[in-house]
């Protein structure tokens, strides 16, 4: 059974730091794309950045460009987020997906993790 479990969100401070993982389980997963969309409440989930098979191919929403980066670790099967800079706007539960593909849209993702909350205070 294939399993998506995040961890490493909280509540941290506008301008603060934080990193967020994913372990995925139950298939490997070294020849798909990873990715992490955000929903803050009342809104659609956005894209925020993926990466693909090769580490060295990564997509970054421009919301974040410049503050997030995508990294994974194919022998753990993990997917991180790092998050500098975090504005209040970043507020929201932020999930990891795999699929064949990657890509910004959420329907190229075929598992998805339960998600993890991110709160940032002012």
């Amino acid at each position: 059974q294939v399993q998506l479990v995040e961890s490493g969100g909280g509540l941290v401070q506008a301008g603060g730091s934080l990193t967020l993982s994913c372990a995925a389980s139950g298939r490997t997963f070294s020849n798909y794309a990873m990715g992490w969309f955000r929903q803050a409440p009342g809104k659609e989930r956005e894209f925020v950045a993926t990466i693909s098979w090769n580490p060295g191919n990564t997509a970054i929403a421009d919301s974040v460009k410049g503050r997030f980066t995508i990294s994974r670790d194919n022998a753990k099967d993990r997917v991180y987020l790092q998050m500098n800079n975090l504005k209040i706007e970043d507020t929201a539960v932020y999930s990891c997906a795999v699929g064949p593909w990657g890509g910004f849209n959420q329907d190229e993702y075929n598992y998805w993790g339960q998600g993890t909350q991110v709160t940032v205070s002012s």
